[in-house]
């Protein structure tokens, strides 16, 4: 057995612990990121406290972690109570007055229709939720991609093109925040076995991780 230099145990060794704690790092730095991109909103619930006691240098600088955390939890409470007052008729009365108020804004309201509308589709489980992992033939013929079937209505293009055609989104690798919506013939849109949450880990891994085929598949050759 050949004896490796020091160098080469050194790499050997640094790869190891690099890919042991390449996992740890990310995750933590996923949770930083979404913890900053949150707390940039819900920081402004700590209006009614002077800033010399929430933030840094005097008030001068950013907002205290701690106080971050404190704005994060109110913000869930106010969310959870906003959602208990929805389930009754008062409640709804003021929600449908609020919707007005905000359609009622020029410019706004273009932006908050188009934002509510995807909400509205995306969190009453309906037929243009992402609900089915599909492939298609994208970005060319005989090219395949991963994407999520959202709407099988149709529409104007389907009756310009005399096809019934699907609504699929096919995400960006590894950013699946990012992609493509495409209109694909019905016929030509291929349904997979697996659960969104399996797709999404697909997409995000490269297609390192593979769900696990269902069973009596047969894999081509």
């Amino acid at each position: 057995m050949v004896k490796r230099s020091l160098p080469a145990r050194w790499r050997a060794n640094f790869l190891t612990g690099f890919f042991i704690v390449l996992p740890a790092v990310i995750s933590f730095a996923v949770i930083k990121w979404v913890f900053g991109t949150v707390s940039s909103v819900t920081d402004l619930l700590l209006f009614f406290l002077p800033k010399d006691i929430t933030h840094l240098e005097g008030g001068r600088g950013g907002v205290v972690w701690y106080w971050s955390a404190v704005a994060l939890v109110l913000a869930v409470l106010l969310i959870s109570l906003l959602g208990r007052l929805a389930r009754n008729y008062f409640g709804r009365k003021l929600i449908e007055w609020s919707d007005a108020l905000m359609m009622g804004i020029p410019l706004f309201n273009k932006v908050y229709a188009a934002i509510k509308q995807v909400n509205e589709a995306f969190s009453s489980g309906s037929k243009n939720s992402f609900k089915t992992v599909v492939m298609v033939e994208f970005p060319r013929a005989g090219m395949y991609s991963v994407g999520f079937l959202t709407s099988e209505q149709q529409h104007s293009a389907a009756f310009k093109t005399e096809e019934k055609l699907v609504c699929v989104f096919i995400p960006t690798t590894p950013n699946p925040t990012s992609g493509f919506m495409v209109l694909v013939p019905a016929e030509q849109v291929t349904r997979l076995d697996m659960s969104v949450a399996d797709g999404v880990k697909y997409i995000v891994s490269l297609g390192s991780i593979s769900p696990e085929p269902y069973p009596g598949a047969k894999p081509h050759d």
